[in-house]
């Protein structure tokens, strides 16, 4: 795929860490004006000169696009469900993209990571800082494949799936719904129930 354009004007909802990659990331793909909304924020926070508000203003002008800054899969599904302002899919600039690789909206692909070519990601998924998801691979919708974790080739991974940082998913391997996989993990056999998965092979420690 080409690199998708980046909105000019983007609602970040969250002002968590992961909000930070976001809007670093949204401003590197050329994002001109940020408006970052977060319950929880602090008197006069922002981020590179962009404003932090508690409460969604609703005399916003102009075309606006919305992204889920929140790390936790079922919020941030919450929140693109219930977005203001259709889902804006973020790419950096950094990342590799290989062909007739298909996105989804909502989707954000962090620095340096690499989506091998004929690979389908999902509505609302994180691939972050350094991660790779190798040719011909899917993953479901709300999934977080974290930092510098590996996905081979034609790999299946479901929805709401959390692959924790440094972990790997050998070849031709299938994960279902549901699950988390420990930070440092080698997942060599199918995982057909949810669950969490520690170690190297990951061998399941708590049911679904």
């Amino acid at each position: 795929m080409s690199q998708t354009p980046a909105p000019h004007n983007l609602l970040v909802l969250g002002f968590g860490g992961h909000a930070r990659s976001v809007g670093d990331v949204a401003l590197a793909a050329g994002v001109k004006r940020l408006l970052f909304v977060d319950p929880q924020t602090r008197p006069n926070e922002s981020f590179a000169g962009f404003p932090v508000h508690a409460k969604l203003r609703r005399d916003l002008a102009g075309d606006w696009w919305a992204f889920s800054a929140l790390g936790d899969n079922g919020l941030r599904e919450q929140q693109c469900v219930s977005a203001p302002f259709p889902l804006a899919t973020l790419i950096s600039p950094d990342a590799t993209i290989g062909i007739e690789v298909e996105i989804g909206p909502g989707t954000f692909v962090a620095r340096k990571a690499h989506v091998g070519p004929l690979a389908k990601i999902g509505t609302g998924v994180i691939l972050n800082t350094g991660s790779i998801v190798d040719h011909e691979s899917i993953v479901g919708d709300y999934t977080h494949i974290s930092v510098n974790s590996t996905v081979a080739g034609r790999c299946r991974i479901g929805r709401h799936v959390m692959l924790g940082a440094g972990a790997v998913v050998i070849d031709n391997v299938s994960i279902c719904d549901d699950v988390i996989v420990g930070a440092g993990a080698a997942v060599v056999t199918d995982i057909t129930e949810s669950g969490t998965y520690v170690g190297i092979p990951a061998r399941c420690v708590t049911g679904g």
